[in-house]
């Protein structure tokens, strides 16, 4: 996903990078260009090696970590694994540098709140009780 589709996360009032203008699923529909542009970061997701991948390098100490301290953690060839990083990285969740012979990896915040700002119930909205009708 390149920067400018993640703008077309940013909703309709022409700001772009905050997520006050980010209606959430609950305040207004989504149209098919930014339904399309979600699914591709929710499908990233959607997968339990990514959404481990993602979570280690969220959760480390300093921002980044290198490729070489991520392949370790699971029982996958690096190329593998470095795979499932691309796509991370074309979801625009993660973005990386090279540095000599190995690649360092980082959380890109503004997607993540983002994705927080459209799953978030509004302010004000009452909770549902959970129950189906």
């Amino acid at each position: 996903m390149s920067n400018q589709d993640l703008v077309l996360l940013d909703q309709t009032d022409g700001t772009s990078g905050s997520a006050d203008c980010c209606p959430g699923l609950l305040t207004a529909p989504l149209d098919e260009d930014q339904a399309t542009e979600l699914a591709k970061v929710f499908k990233a997701l959607g997968d339990p090696v990514r959404l481990r991948l993602l979570s280690m390098i969220a959760s480390r100490a300093g921002g980044e970590v290198c490729v070489c301290d991520l392949t370790p953690a699971f029982d996958l060839s690096q190329p593998t694994v470095s795979h499932h990083l691309k796509l991370l990285r074309q979801a625009g969740l993660i973005d990386c540098e090279r540095r000599g012979t190995w690649v360092y990896y980082w959380l890109v915040p503004e997607m993540t709140d983002r994705l927080a700002a459209i799953l978030t119930r509004p302010t004000g909205a009452p909770a549902s009780d959970g129950a189906a009708s």
